[in-house]
């Protein structure tokens, strides 16, 4: 594992799996943006701002930090493709090997009856789209990690980090890849189910 992209409202767990990634390889180079960011810093850890990589501003209020191709093309490309990889090469974009994403958290915002304006403001774009390329890019090459819950943290780094067996470690990258889809679909539902209940609509749901 060389590189990452680690966006996390949740930060419970990321001290050790961090403390644990870099003892099994110096050359960790870790991409973040915000909280997430800050939080690696005050840990000790080097990290790289998304937009110094992009090089591209985050947006105000960080509504677009890790939408941009640089990001996108390290976990959806394969660099053992060698047009995939002549694009990665010419664009100066890093193949991307995890992505460790967790979501604003919608629907307990939505229990919390603040103002609209706030619970709109909980609606993540950049962390599903995170989610469901890495999700993608591990069913389409196997070479990138998506990790959406710290309790998958330990997982990673046993079976498939240090796992030598390509078999089993392909079977638990192709079950973190319908964990994380299974996730952004709750993610959707919930969102879909507010606006109906708004909007006085049967949310569609079995009873």
């Amino acid at each position: 594992m060389s590189t990452a992209i680690i966006s996390v409202y949740r930060k419970e767990g990321l001290e050790d799996f961090l403390n644990v990634l870099f003892k099994l390889n110096y050359d960790t180079k870790i991409i973040s943006s915000g909280g997430t960011a800050r939080k690696i810093e005050e840990l000790g850890y080097p990290v790289t701002e998304v937009s110094d990589y992009t090089g591209f501003p985050e947006s105000p209020g960080g509504l677009v930090k890790t939408l941009h191709p640089k990001i996108h093309a390290g976990i959806l490309l394969d660099p053992e493709i060698p047009e995939e990889r002549k694009y990665l090469e010419e664009n100066g974009i890093k193949p991307i090997d995890m992505v460790v994403c967790n979501l604003y958290p919608f629907e307990e915002t939505v229990k919390k009856k603040v103002p609209y304006e706030e619970i709109i403001e909980m609606i993540d774009i950049g962390g599903p789209t995170l989610v469901r390329a890495a999700a993608k890019g591990a069913l389409r090459h196997g070479k990138v990690f998506p990790v959406i819950d710290p309790k998958d943290y330990n997982k990673v780094i046993e079976d498939i980090i240090l796992e030598d067996d390509v078999s089993l470690k392909n079977e638990v990258i192709k079950s973190l890849a319908y964990k994380a889809f299974e996730h952004t679909y709750e993610y959707d539902k919930e969102i879909k189910n507010w606006l109906a209940a708004r909007r006085g609509v049967d949310s569609g749901n079995p009873k």
